[in-house]
């Protein structure tokens, strides 16, 4: 069979880290089940972008570098971007091999390309005047302010628990390696890119550089959609459809708002931060920079069922 591209839609979807499992055994298995998700809107002819969470990924790397080096003060301590461009390669394999070979078990011949991505951030963004995100292993103060004092590295006290590294979660400003994913893309590649928001780099003039900090994935996947002018942004989450309402007796689903709505909706305090409000407000951020596109928010079981308007909940200029 000759090589094929897609004839549909374009679509960047993003997928929350979560999802993956907490070990690379179980993430190999739970993506089997996720390609056949991807594969099916690929089946539509579908030009797929998918992107990814890696939380626990990282945090895992995190924790087995600072396990080792504390106990064998041989192995060094691993960076947070190194950690995090680590975590994208592993991930990136996972589900570019499994949604290849979704790909040729169904006779579709189309390929895969996985691109570890770097996310420029601005030095000046108000996040790092107060880092938030704890990372990494709990140690004690002592142990927590040496370390500060050795890299430089922010650490504070979580919750009674102990201390850890705290890091930035700056706004997404571009993806470096754009243009390698818009020639895969228009090529016809299933491409997986910005794991986890993408390494975080500052730029300085024509140089990159690695800062610790956490990028919210859909928040780039949100960019790389208005960037790419997808037709679509699609965010995977563990519900359906978006509700107001929720867990109230009075609980409604939404099939579709516009940003008026939303924001009407975000300024009632309807979804719940951490959780359903960074998805939506991600789905404003496509829909007010590219208005012509369409977000859906919906399960990764009915990812393709919404596309075709069956599900989901759907988010418009």
């Amino acid at each position: 069979m000759p090589y094929q591209k897609g004839t549909g839609k374009s679509v960047v979807v993003a997928l929350g880290g979560n999802a993956l499992g907490n070990t690379p055994q179980e993430q190999y298995e739970l993506v089997q089940d996720t390609a056949k998700h991807i594969v099916d809107m690929v089946a539509e002819g579908i030009n797929v972008i998918v992107t990814h969470g890696n939380g626990p990924q990282v945090g895992m790397i995190n924790n087995a570098f600072a396990y080792a080096s504390a106990h064998d003060g041989k192995t060094p301590e691993m960076p947070f971007p190194e950690a995090g461009a680590m975590s994208q390669g592993y991930i990136g394999y996972h589900l570019s091999q499994a949604v290849l070979s979704e790909m040729k078990r169904r006779g579709i011949m189309r390929s895969t390309a996985n691109v570890v991505t770097q996310t420029v951030v601005y030095p000046d963004d108000p996040a790092f005047e107060n880092p938030t995100k704890p990372v990494g292993a709990f140690l004690t103060e002592e142990e927590a302010k040496r370390k500060a004092e050795e890299t430089g590295w922010t650490y504070k006290e979580d919750a009674g628990r102990g201390w850890r590294q705290v890091v930035a979660s700056p706004k997404p400003r571009r993806i470096v390696e754009s243009d390698a994913i818009r020639d895969l893309f228009e090529a016809g590649y299933i491409v997986v890119c910005t794991g986890g928001g993408g390494v975080p780099v500052f730029e300085h003039d024509d140089t990159y550089e690695g800062v610790p900090a956490v990028i919210d994935k859909d928040r780039s996947a949100a960019m790389m959609a208005a960037t790419f002018k997808a037709d679509m942004l699609v965010i995977l989450t563990a519900v359906d459809k978006v509700a107001v309402n929720f867990g109230r007796p009075d609980q409604a689903d939404i099939d579709v708002m516009d940003a008026a709505q939303a924001r009407q909706y975000i300024e009632e305090g309807q979804f719940a931060p951490g959780s359903m409000l960074p998805k939506v407000e991600a789905c404003l951020e496509y829909v007010e920079a590219y208005p012509q596109g369409r977000a859906l928010i919906t399960s990764l079981e009915k990812a393709a069922a919404g596309l075709r308007g069956e599900t989901g909940t759907i988010i418009t200029a």
